[in-house]
């Protein structure tokens, strides 16, 4: 079953919406959720737009639309087509109902918070696999869920953790090479005064000679 959802902006993991849960789920799903916002600040626009995390006894399920990910967390065993159905009856709602808002400046966490009614509705509507209309979308050939691609939470923090390490590197890299061009320059400089500085010294002098004796005189 869908145990619970939550909304954000894709561009800077902003929580848009989240159902509200009692207070067993909330106890049952609270790394769950810590988790997600997680993964909320890993995507970015160039992320899959559908995708399938396992973490635990749970999976979570995501879809990004419009600039926005809907993610939901759902038991093992809920079939992965009635979950991204579920997803996105909601983005084409919450699109058709705020989506001239989603990019407001100064918009506060949770500001479409309202639309947990709507959520609250449909999940209950698909909480129930056997129901004649969800056994109608399970076989209804509206989306290949085969095709989406399927993670582990494990793999993704430490994918995640991976390219953190492999950027400070590279700006570590940067730097260096940044400070060396400036030494190499510098020693160059050093090398040029040292082997024509003594000649232009004695030819400044020389000059400076002849112009005093010519000139002066």
């Amino acid at each position: 079953m869908v145990k619970t959802t939550m909304i954000a902006r894709v561009s800077d993991a902003l929580p848009l919406a989240a159902s509200i849960d009692d207070e067993q789920v909330e106890m049952e799903l609270k790394e769950y959720k810590s988790q997600a916002k997680l993964i909320f600040r890993k995507l970015n626009l160039n992320s899959e737009k559908r995708c399938s995390i396992e973490s635990g006894s749970y999976v979570f399920h995501y879809i990004i639309d419009h600039g926005v990910v809907y993610l939901c967390i759902c038991e093992r065993n809920y079939p992965r087509k009635l979950a991204f159905t579920y997803l996105d009856d909601l983005s084409k709602e919450f699109f058709m109902s705020y989506g001239n808002e989603i990019d407001r400046p100064g918009l506060r966490p949770y500001a479409f918070a309202r639309f947990d009614t709507f959520m609250q509705n449909t999940k209950r509507m698909y909480q129930d696999t056997r129901t004649q209309s969800n056994l109608t979308k399970l076989h209804e050939d509206l989306q290949d869920v085969t095709k989406i691609m399927t993670k582990n939470m494990e793999d993704l923090l430490y994918r995640g953790e991976t390219l953190d390490n492999l950027q400070g590197k590279s700006d570590l890299l940067l730097r260096d090479s940044a400070r060396y061009r400036k030494t190499a320059r510098d020693v160059n400089l050093q090398a040029l005064y040292r082997k024509y500085g003594p000649p232009v010294i004695i030819l400044f002098v020389f000059l400076l000679v002849i112009y005093w004796r010519f000139w002066w005189y």
